[in-house]
């Protein structure tokens, strides 16, 4: 039963819509920001588990090779036969409401955050290709070591970006410090980067055999480590430190704020070994979940 309860929540990438509300959530903290609203937070959980849920829904990946995660799916057709339609419904209801709520703010919110809201939302059409070949021809899921970074930079702006954004839209708008939330969107670019790269390591053998040239395929297990992970964990420290150094914050919080990022260098390390795919997910996600609890925990020592 419990087995069946983890599988559900990672492989049904429920988790991935927690980390999204976690770390919008963290932003709001450490940014002293007032949180977003419940309908926000519930369109930002259900649209990254119907977009994650897409790729195993045998519409893009029937031909994928046979894992533990793969065979759940194919186990599993009917549920997300299910859920992926309750998802949706449940997406379009969000935004039908805030657009009735807020469509005022809506239409008057500045160029920049259009350009913000078009650049994520751009990438993430393209990750899947799902745009008509005829318009355009571009699948970022196969563009090698370009697709972990897009992973990244979607994530980091989603949760480092899209909440401020979206408070504007509730009509509180805020100000905040550009330097502060450039370095709190690097950092959290580069952890989700790390994270990315980790995953892509999974599919090393099947990426290899298809010629995608991914890290791990370009230099190998080894090198990536070395050579890639390491150094990207070290510059997501760096602006954590820059951040919390500008920002006056004492050695307690600074530490608790460190340690996602130590943890993330020891899993990095601890790739050395080949991995099963619920290791990736509860393992590798959970660090993104520790990362977004301890940035919370940690301004309660923040004056």
């Amino acid at each position: 039963m419990l087995r069946r309860a983890i599988e559900l929540i990672f492989f049904g990438n429920y988790f991935v819509g927690l980390l999204a509300v976690a770390l919008s959530a963290e932003l709001s903290t450490q940014l002293r920001l007032p949180y977003n609203s419940p309908l926000y937070y519930l369109l930002i959980f259900c649209a990254p588990v119907m977009y994650y849920t897409y790729a195993y829904t045998g519409i893009l990946h029937s031909d994928s090779p046979a894992n533990l995660r793969s065979e759940w799916y194919r186990d599993h057709t009917w549920l997300t036969r299910i859920t992926q339609p309750v998802l949706l419904a449940i997406c379009i209801l969000c935004s039908v409401a805030m657009l009735l709520l807020y469509g005022r703010n809506i239409l008057h919110l500045p160029f920049v955050y259009w350009l913000i809201i078009g650049v994520i939302g751009m990438a993430a059409v393209l990750y899947y290709g799902l745009l008509p070949r005829s318009l355009i021809q571009i699948n970022l899921r196969n563009t090698g070591w370009l697709k972990a970074f897009v992973i990244g930079f979607v994530w980091g702006s989603f949760v480092s970006l899209l909440p401020i954004i979206a408070l504007h839209v509730e009509g509180r708008p805020v100000v905040v410090n550009p330097v502060v939330v450039t370095a709190l969107f690097i950092k959290n670019w580069m952890f989700c980067t790390v994270n990315a790269i980790m995953f892509d390591m999974k599919d090393y053998e099947d990426d290899s055999n298809k010629q995608l040239q991914t890290f791990a395929v370009t230099f190998g297990i080894q090198r990536t480590i070395t050579y890639i992970l390491i150094p990207l964990s070290v510059i997501g420290m760096v602006a954590m430190l820059g951040m919390t150094t500008y920002r006056h914050f004492g050695w307690l919080a600074i530490s608790i704020n460190a340690i996602p990022f130590l943890l993330l260098l020891l899993v990095s390390w601890s790739m050395h070994r080949e991995r099963n795919i619920l290791y990736y997910l509860v393992v590798i996600d959970g660090i993104v979940l520790v990362k977004a609890l301890c940035g919370i925990f940690a301004m309660q020592f923040v004056p």
